[in-house]
């Protein structure tokens, strides 16, 4: 489910220039795979990053790496970025100070330069639009967020007239200070002549030896550039991530913003806590979703479909007033309206079942399509075939699909009756309104109208003793 506001077809941001920080080493991840390439709704979190950035329609989108940088370019792949390395990484201004000579070959210096962590994939649209907004007034803009427990954050130190003048890390703050509930977010818009004043004058005078890009703000207040704010309602949003118990949180935050946005669709979910999205879904009104249901990829849904509990569903369609039972597992089908499938049943992918169809418990679907109202209500496997309306396929049936090398086709035609227990040895055609009787291993054509057998004879041997067990 996408959690990000959707693009504005007007929106188009031609002054602005996004920066994503993703240089550093991620070492509480405890991990081989770069921290950003970790995955959130089964993406990796700087692609969520990414996403949202596109969606702002910005001039140019720079992506500054470091470390396992080797990685990011093989996981990320997009021509639409440009990739900055930040070789020796010496702190967050630093980093800027790298880009800052290819940055200001293409910006004006009235353009906005937004900077966000490639660990906040929370990140909204809408509020990256309320950044940009405001840097239309102040040359330096900063996201700010109220904390009831501050501890260890940043506080923003405004001076008697209520403007920012500079941002005090919490080891040094007074007695006063230490009581400041607004803090900096870690995301900021500036102006490029905000940046080519400032950058050049920021200091490592500290304890890490590196040059923060916080400093800006009190360089920027120096040369009078006036700085404004934007407050962040919901913190989580810009929250970074820098273990797997954050990453967990974050998971689940943006699991319950995608449940919350079906919802207010008119998506009924059971239990949001235990709903897992991992793609797309469109969804009309009055879908009823169940208990531990993981949905992948692309899906679609239409209008009084219910979907049972523990259900996986990936790239498929499911029409209107469609009932899955728990336990279904659906891949890449298309389930026209009215079709009932389940529980316990598996459509692999290129199955599609057309109106009012019956697939039932243990039944398992691939590659083929299934005409209106045919049933296959149990324990049965349908492969490579092409079935016609009003067909019923009675359990423990199997088509024989497979010869060890290649797959081959059934056809089943309207109005056929396929016993219990019957195998269909592909390639065969089964005549309109056929009667293949239970038991049967049918592999030749089976003509229209008729009743076909494959048995052999049941013969009763009168003289036959079952073995009996030596005595001890």
């Amino acid at each position: 489910m996408a959690l990000k506001q959707s693009p504005d077809s007007n929106l188009h941001n031609s002054d602005l220039h996004i920066v994503i920080l993703a240089a550093g080493a991620g070492t509480r991840m405890r991990s081989s795979l770069s921290k950003v390439l970790h995955p959130l709704m089964d993406k990796p979190m700087l692609q969520h990053v990414i996403d949202t950035a596109k969606q702002l329609q910005p001039k140019d989108i720079w992506l500054i790496y470091g470390h396992q940088g080797e990685q990011l370019k093989a996981c990320i792949q997009d021509p639409q970025l440009h990739w900055i390395e930040q070789a020796e990484r010496l702190g967050t201004g630093h980093a800027l100070q790298v880009l800052y000579p290819s940055l200001i070959q293409q910006a004006k210096p009235q353009d906005k330069v937004l900077i966000i962590s490639a660990d906040s994939p929370a990140l909204s649209v809408a509020t990256l639009q309320q950044l940009i907004q405001a840097a239309n007034q102040y040359p330096l803009v900063l996201l700010n967020i109220y904390l009831n427990d501050p501890t260890g954050f940043g506080r923003i130190v405004r001076n008697a007239k209520s403007e920012i003048t500079h941002i005090v890390e919490h080891k040094d703050t007074d007695e006063e200070q230490v009581n400041i509930k607004e803090i900096y977010s870690g995301i900021m818009l500036a102006r490029v002549e905000v940046l080519s004043t400032c950058l050049k004058k920021l200091t490592n005078n500290n304890s890490q030896k590196e040059y923060y890009l916080t400093q800006l703000i009190e360089l920027c207040f120096a040369e009078n550039f006036s700085i404004g704010s934007v407050l962040l309602q919901e913190s989580f949003e810009a929250r970074g991530i820098n273990d797997r118990l954050q990453l967990a949180e974050m998971e689940r935050y943006m699991q319950r913003q995608a449940a919350q946005a079906l919802m207010l669709k008119g998506v009924t979910i059971k239990d949001p806590a235990r709903f897992d999205v991992r793609g797309n879904i469109q969804a009309e009104q009055d879908i009823t979703i169940d208990i531990n249901c993981l949905f992948e990829g692309n899906i679609q849904i239409g209008t009084g479909t219910t979907i049972g509990a523990n259900c996986v569903l990936k790239n498929c369609r499911i029409g209107k007033n469609v009932t899955i039972h728990p336990f279904t597992m659906i891949d890449d089908a298309d389930i026209a309206d009215n079709a009932i499938v389940g529980p316990f049943a598996r459509l692999r992918p290129g199955t599609v079942l057309e109106e009012s169809v019956h697939i039932g418990n243990f039944v398992e679907v691939k590659k083929s399509r299934i005409g209106k109202k045919s049933k296959a209500n149990h324990l049965s496997y349908i492969g490579d075939a092409s079935i016609g309306e009003n067909v019923n396929i009675g359990a423990g049936t199997i088509t024989c699909n497979y010869d060890g090398v290649n797959k081959h086709q059934t056809i089943i035609k309207d109005g056929a009756f396929i016993g219990s227990n019957t195998a269909l040895v592909a390639p065969v055609e089964i005549g309109e309104n056929a009667t293949i009787g239970a038991g049967s291993t049918i592999n030749k054509n089976a003509p229209a109208e008729k009743l076909s057998l494959a048995r052999t004879k049941q013969m009763t041997i009168d003289a036959w003793k079952r073995p009996k067990g030596k005595s001890a």
